[in-house]
């Protein structure tokens, strides 16, 4: 505005090129900034418009309102608005049509015609595309402007609208019928003849946030092992592209509607990883049993939520679980409960009794801080940079890996300055140790590093090219399509996971400190890769305690060494850091040297009342605990089909039963009461013969 009102062509160029790439990179990152703009009625559409009107403004300015160019800018962007309109009704017509009711992994829907999605470039951020095309416009205009040759700016406005209309014609093949995907109704109808084929037993049913995939990630392994038929439903589409690989049959069906419909009829059990409201939309279901497995065991107030109540039984992993119910006294009944290990955790090495590497590993996994503000919640805020000062201090070296929560940071904005406050401690420490004589000569003869990450992208491309199971830039209909379980492709998957985890370890030094995010490595890797934790009151505490390996938890709350293990299970054979994190000598010993490990008893007694004996395994336990509870299912169920079939059997005599009435048989029941009253009218037989008929549909 500034340069058009003064005006000064070349700076108002420049600051138009510094908007269009400010605009451009703050789309690429997804910021935030990008949505409250768009609150402050200042979105991209806007933005575009303002740009274009300063430009306006700015021929005005130097004297060219009387010239055809003027007139011509002003036609330009008048056309080019009226060009937004179709093309966004398009692009919205395009996405809902090629919507489907369910989104599906390993599921054949071979019944319908899914065609091919149109290509992603026409229309992820396709806004921003088209809002982009006026480029050679505006470009043309000032060029224009600048040296009296209109013609430029003319050929821009023709490249502009040109662009556009190109555009609309490349979407409008697209619209035709045969390029959508099916109508609903033939989509579901798909989907319950495969359920009908496939008949699922065992069913995970997992809903929640975008940040909560791992929480059924972490089933994923232990559905593909169970005994029956398994079948994953989810309810957001957005986790849809979240979820792990994995062989087992998935549906996502966000709408409750839908999912109320679906022939789930041969379902028995059915598993629940998390506390969510649209489990409502299943657990009205009553021939199946439900059961809450949770996604960690721990000792926060989550793992005795009393919405618990709702579910038929409560699995936990060991005597801990039912144990910590009972205190609690939230109206879970001890029968209610069942002890099934963690599967998951075969996985996790046993420690050896000695340091892995030259010098020690010690991770940090901190939890996240939680929907409050209890300064239990999480060591982050009040220790979190003590710990990790005091590590990078300690008189004997040690290697640090950080793995925070993946929720850390999404509601208080302090834990997520100290989450970049620690990894800028770990990057400048990590890059100090580099520098430092010692540790070059280690990095010197190391060798092999290269040669890691080399086998590193050979992995990840090779990983990306499987990942592939369509065209790029196909769209979940597509991909519905085409994600069909391949044993070949899942075996060599899961071999190459193996080796991407072990050249990922190798491909730095042993000394090297590291920050761990995203879903690989997996948090069982680190705890592979560590000798010893520091963590929260969390379920990653009891799953390292399958590893007998020490480990050292926060009291953040201050509560006193002796008050928080009375109301911590977890952490009885831990070593109690106050906020300070003095006590961390403690661990580094018990590491260092085996005498000096005096939790060493008390670590294995806790690993079997955590999380249950080591014989049978925990996946014989969940699989006999999935048995036993289809078999009530399936024994409720008789028993109610024959309740119902004794209340419709209604016989009066030995005669009606000779005749059919009481087998069931409509027709014979109606005609029984047409006998029974000979001036009923045939209106009354029939209604009769109606009404017995719903009665035995409902029966059914």
């Amino acid at each position: 505005m500034l340069a058009a009102l003064i005006p000064h062509i070349w700076f108002f160029a420049a600051a138009t090129a510094v908007t269009y790439a400010a605009d451009w990179y703050l789309h690429q990152k997804g910021s935030y900034l990008v949505n409250r703009l768009g609150k402050v009625r200042a979105g991209l559409s806007i933005r575009f418009l303002l740009r274009q009107l300063m430009v306006i403004l700015l021929l005005a300015r130097l004297d060219l309102a009387e010239e055809p160019l003027f007139y011509s800018a002003v036609a330009c962007f008048l056309l080019f608005y009226g060009l937004q309109a179709p093309h966004g009704a398009l692009t919205t017509l395009i996405r809902l049509r090629r919507t489907m009711p369910v989104v599906t992994r390993n599921v054949d829907l071979h019944a319908v015609r899914i065609p091919d999605a149109p290509p992603g470039v026409l229309l992820r951020r396709s806004a921003e595309k088209m809002l982009h095309l006026d480029i050679p416009a505006v470009a043309g205009i000032l060029i224009a402007a600048g040296t009296g040759e209109d013609v430029i700016g003319y050929a821009g406005i023709g490249l502009t609208l040109l662009l556009a209309l190109l555009y609309l014609g490349a979407l409008v093949p697209y619209v035709r019928r045969g390029r959508l995907a099916p109508p609903a109704p033939a989509v579901l109808k798909a989907v319950d003849s495969w359920l009908r084929e496939y008949q699922p037993t065992v069913v995970l049913y997992f809903s929640g946030s975008n940040e909560s995939a791992y929480q059924g990630n972490m089933w994923l392994e232990t559905m593909a092992r169970v005994e029956g038929r398994p079948l994953i439903i989810m309810r957001e589409r957005g986790l849809v592209p979240q979820l792990a690989d994995t062989s087992v049959p998935v549906i996502c069906v966000p709408a409750g509607t839908h999912l109320m419909n679906l022939d789930l009829s041969t379902v028995r059990v059915c598993l629940y990883p998390a506390n969510v409201g649209k489990n409502i939309h299943i657990l009205r279901v009553p021939t199946m049993k439900h059961v809450f497995i949770g996604h960690g065991d721990s000792d926060k107030l989550a793992s005795v939520n009393p919405y618990s109540k709702v579910y038929d039984e409560v699995w936990t992993a060991g005597r801990a679980g039912r144990d910590r119910y009972a205190l609690a006294d939230v109206g879970i009944l001890d029968q209610d409960i069942v002890e099934v290990g963690r599967p998951q955790l075969e996985p996790i090495k046993s420690w050896t009794g000695a340091a892995k590497n030259p010098i020690p590993t010690v991770l940090y996994a901190p939890t996240w801080e939680g929907w409050d503000d209890n300064p239990g919640n999480t060591s982050l805020l009040l220790a979190g940079e003590n710990i990790v000062r005091r590590l990078l201090n300690a008189a004997d070296p040690v290697r640090i890996i950080y793995k925070p929560h993946p929720f850390t940071g999404i509601r208080s904005g302090k834990a997520k300055a100290v989450n970049a406050r620690i990894q800028a401690m770990l990057e400048k420490a990590a890059t100090e140790r580099a520098a430092d004589p010692r540790w070059a000569k280690e990095a010197s003869s190391a060798a092999g590093q290269s040669a890691a990450k080399a086998e590193l992208a050979r992995i990840e491309a090779r990983l990306a090219q499987l990942a592939a199971t369509g065209r790029s830039g196909g769209d979940e209909a597509e991909e519905s399509r085409l994600s069909l379980a391949d044993p070949a492709r899942e075996a060599e998957t899961v071999r190459l996971r193996a080796e991407w985890n072990d050249a990922y370890w190798r491909s730095f030094g042993w000394w090297e400190h590291r920050t761990v995010t995203g879903a690989q490595p997996k948090l069982y890797d680190c705890f592979n890769e560590s000798d010893a934790m520091v963590s929260d009151i969390s379920s990653v505490v009891s799953d390292f305690i399958a590893s007998g390996k020490p480990y050292a938890v926060t009291d953040s709350a201050a509560l006193g060494a002796e008050e928080f293990k009375r109301q911590n299970t977890a952490v009885r054979a831990a070593v109690i850091l106050s906020n300070g994190a003095e006590e961390l000598d403690a661990l580094l010993s018990a590491v260092a040297d085996p005498a000096a490990d005096t939790l060493a008893d008390a670590r294995r007694e806790l690993k079997t009342y955590l999380l249950g004996p080591d014989e049978p395994t925990s996946m014989e336990q969940f699989n006999a605990a999935v048995r036993a509870l289809a078999a009530k299912a399936e024994a409720r169920n008789l028993g109610v089909a024959q309740r119902l079939g004794d209340q419709a059997v209604a016989v009066p005599d030995q005669e009606a039963v000779t005749s059919g009435v009481g087998t069931g048989d409509p027709q014979a029941m109606a005609e029984a009461d047409a006998a029974a009253d000979p001036d009923a009218p045939e209106a009354d037989a029939a209604e009769a013969e109606s009404a017995v008929a719903e009665g035995a549909s409902s029966v059914r």
